[in-house]
């Protein structure tokens, strides 16, 4: 083939890989670098694909997490194998338990030499595949376009979530020097056995090879998006309308298809039902929206007599279904059947995609909000007095800084394209109540896995699937110490996020519960450590902020130094609060 529309000749297999990424439109991989997957990161290199390294493999993981997150296309990551493979489960699981989809690809043994010892050579698939929708093990060259266009139908279809490609080396490297490694590997002896080696290994190159002399791209599978049935449709329409104070809670799953998240807060408005927004829906509505409500949820779902859960279960954060009455109607609209079902069996199950069942509820139903106003003006009047609380206790003073008042001059500083990780426990869960995401999917945190040490990969992958904007890191002082070196990794590619620590010298969280239940406070105690200058070593700016005066300024000054491409880190000491008295999960 000659001429304009000529295809580049596919050097070897991590050359069919990357064409396969750039087929799917991907922009960037996330990796830290192996010699098992070299290939694939040189070819989506030359391929204009951004390699974005990382400084541990769980960080990359989360990076894909977050990107798939913002863009509603699976995140791509490439791990070594072995240990490379090992540090990335906790990412995968979260991303699992998120319904987050993303591709992670990794290294392996060479084919001929797995079982027998060679290097970072491990049984990967019962560490992985409790953790993906699928685990994809290659085993001939030509398989492996092919798979990376499986594993991202996989990873958007049905309940979205990770799926898993395994690469063992001798598929990636070029076929000559491959055969010369089996050679070598054969010696050059005349025995029986030595001769019956040779055979071995050229049958099974030739195996591993044969059809790899062309190739035809592989192109995306369609993604069809399940939709409940017009019998559940028609069902949840006769509850709302029959409803006198109905209430919508959003979660993440809702908005998995993130080019409709204006449809779908479109959709919201229309209907005129009060909403509480968690997960990726947080900022669906903008900040100020008079349908969102932000507190006293649990009340509001026990005075409700209609409940449309949109993508989320019934699980720890409701209550495991206790906080909505037993005589309120209750519909789940969720991709997941088990989902829609943990823990208490609505009486409508719409199973489907929750975003596309509140788009289709909105097109029947119309604007009805009138119908419901008296309950809405109760929701905020609610809320209006929760928020003066607030202020009283923002207004305390204290040797440090109050880290209520923190938030609420974060929240009057970031800027209206911001983007907000949350990692961390009492500081972060502190910042969800006064934080306001400006725009739909503005807001990431871990999910129900309540994992730490997101931040630094989620902030990496935000800044990938959202150039431009102004991201912040909002980091606990425990869940820092997982992302540090991280930072590096973002001054050296110049991926400008503003970090916040809540430096109050402690696992807050944990220390406050169990204080009071066991009069310990036995490793739940930190120091007030010098986080601003570990940032600085690794070249990023590091602020310090010991007294409320001293918030306004460093922030401000953050935000500038973002502006001019640099990372910066704002170490804030922390009073201790009684804010958030009580709020021990199980």
């Amino acid at each position: 083939m000659s001429g304009p529309e000529a295809r580049p000749a596919l050097r070897h297999g991590g050359d069919r890989v990357a064409e396969a990424l750039q087929a799917q439109g991907v922009t960037h991989v996330f990796t830290l670098c192996g010699g098992h997957i070299s290939p694939i990161l040189s070819a989506a290199k030359a391929r204009g694909i951004r390699v974005v390294d990382v400084r541990d493999e769980v960080t990359a993981v989360f990076a894909a997490d977050a990107s798939a997150r913002l863009s509603g296309r699976p995140g791509v990551a490439a791990v070594t194998a072995g240990p490379g493979i090992t540090n990335t489960i906790t990412a995968l699981k979260n991303a699992q338990l998120a319904q987050s989809p993303l591709v992670l690809i990794g290294g392996a043994a060479p084919t001929a030499l797995q079982g027998r010892g060679a290097l970072q050579d491990i049984d990967q698939r019962p560490l992985v595949e409790p953790h993906v929708k699928r685990f994809l093990k290659m085993q001939r060259v030509r398989a492996l376009g092919p798979a990376v266009a499986e594993a991202f139908a996989l990873a958007q279809s049905g309940v979205p979530g990770p799926v898993f490609i395994e690469c063992p080396v001798d598929l990636l490297y070029d076929e000559a020097s491959v055969r010369q490694w089996y050679a070598d590997a054969a010696g050059k002896g005349t025995s029986l056995p030595d001769r019956a080696l040779r055979w071995y290994l050229n049958r099974h190159a030739q195996g591993m090879f044969e059809g790899s002399q062309t190739s035809t791209p592989a192109q995306p599978q369609p993604v069809s998006t399940p939709l409940a049935s017009d019998a559940a449709l028609h069902k949840a329409l006769a509850a709302l309308r029959r409803s006198e104070r109905p209430l919508m809670v959003i979660g993440s799953q809702a908005v998995v298809q993130a080019a409709e998240a204006q449809a779908l807060a479109a959709a919201v408005q229309t209907l005129g039902i009060p909403v509480y927004l968690s997960g990726m829906a947080r900022g669906l509505l903008g900040r100020d929206h008079p349908l969102q409500m932000r507190h006293q949820r649990r009340h509001a779902l026990r005075e409700a007599d209609c409940v449309l859960l949109a993508g989320v279960p019934c699980d720890f954060r409701l209550d495991y279904g206790r906080h909505v009455r037993r005589s309120a109607t209750l519909i789940a609209a969720n991709r997941s059947t088990r989902d829609a079902r943990l823990n208490r069996r609505p009486d409508v199950s719409a199973l489907g995609d929750a975003g596309a069942f509140i788009r289709r509820l909105a097109d029947a139903l119309g604007t009805t909000g009138a119908a419901w106003a008296g309950w809405c003006d109760a929701l905020r009047r609610r809320d209006a007095e929760r928020e003066a609380e607030i202020d009283t206790q923002a207004a305390l003073p204290g040797e440090h800084v109050n880290p209520l008042a923190f938030f609420r001059a974060l929240e009057a500083e970031a800027g209206d394209n911001a983007v907000f990780v949350a990692d961390g426990g009492d500081f972060v869960a502190t910042a969800s109540y006064v934080l306001r995401p400006r725009t739909p999917l503005s807001w990431l945190d871990p999910g129900a896995f309540g994992t730490l040490g997101v931040g630094a990969g989620f902030a990496i992958g935000a800044a990938q699937a959202r150039p431009g904007s102004e991201v912040w890191i909002v980091w606990g002082d425990g869940a820092c110490g997982w992302g540090l070196a991280e930072l590096d990794s973002m001054v050296r590619q110049g991926i400008p996020v503003i970090a916040v620590v809540g430096n109050d010298a402690g696992w807050t969280q944990i220390a406050r519960e169990q204080e009071k239940m066991l009069h310990d406070d036995v490793a739940t105690v930190l120091a007030r450590s010098d986080y601003h200058r570990v940032a600085a070593g690794f070249g990023a700016e590091g602020l310090l902020v010991r007294q409320m005066h001293e918030v306004q300024p460093a922030l401000q000054r953050a935000r500038e130094l973002a502006r001019q491409g640099k990372v910066v880190l704002v170490n804030v000491w922390l009073d201790k609060t009684e804010f958030r008295e009580g709020s021990l999960s199980m």
